[in-house]
């Protein structure tokens, strides 16, 4: 990828991408207590499954890593980061709880921890994409 226009494209995607699953993830989560005895029903009970939770954390995790790491390279600022550390966290700690054990308690982690990580996307995004050179340009 040596076109910056196509990286431009990619990371602007993965940052779009990155946000918008990161807060449906937050929302599932915090919807969990509810979404388990509905889910079933409606034949996507999966979607309660732990191990899917887990599998969704660890793929929104090293996509947030690498869309800000290339965002940083960019803009060197770490302002996302400020939100992706805690974000990650919460979510790393969330998806830790049994959810027998403490369902409210995981469902608040990772629905937190869900919206911090799309809002590193979006500061991300921000940071890399918020200024848009033309004929304009004072520079």
């Amino acid at each position: 990828m040596n076109d910056p226009t196509a990286r431009n494209r990619w990371a602007r995607f993965a940052d779009r991408f990155g946000a918008t699953a990161s807060f449906l993830c937050a929302i599932h989560c915090a919807l969990l207590p509810f979404l388990v005895a509905v889910l079933p029903a409606l034949g996507l009970g999966f979607l309660a499954d732990h191990r899917y939770e887990r599998a969704f954390i660890l793929f929104a995790t090293l996509l947030a890593l690498t869309s800000l790491a290339f965002g940083f390279r960019r803009h060197q600022r770490f302002g996302a980061f400020w939100f992706l550390v805690p974000g990650i966290t919460l979510l790393l700690a969330g998806a830790m709880i049994a959810l027998d054990d403490a369902t409210n308690l995981h469902a608040t982690l990772v629905a937190i921890g869900g919206t911090l990580v799309a809002c590193a996307h979006i500061v991300n995004m921000r940071l890399t994409h918020g200024h848009v050179h033309d004929a304009t340009c004072q520079h």
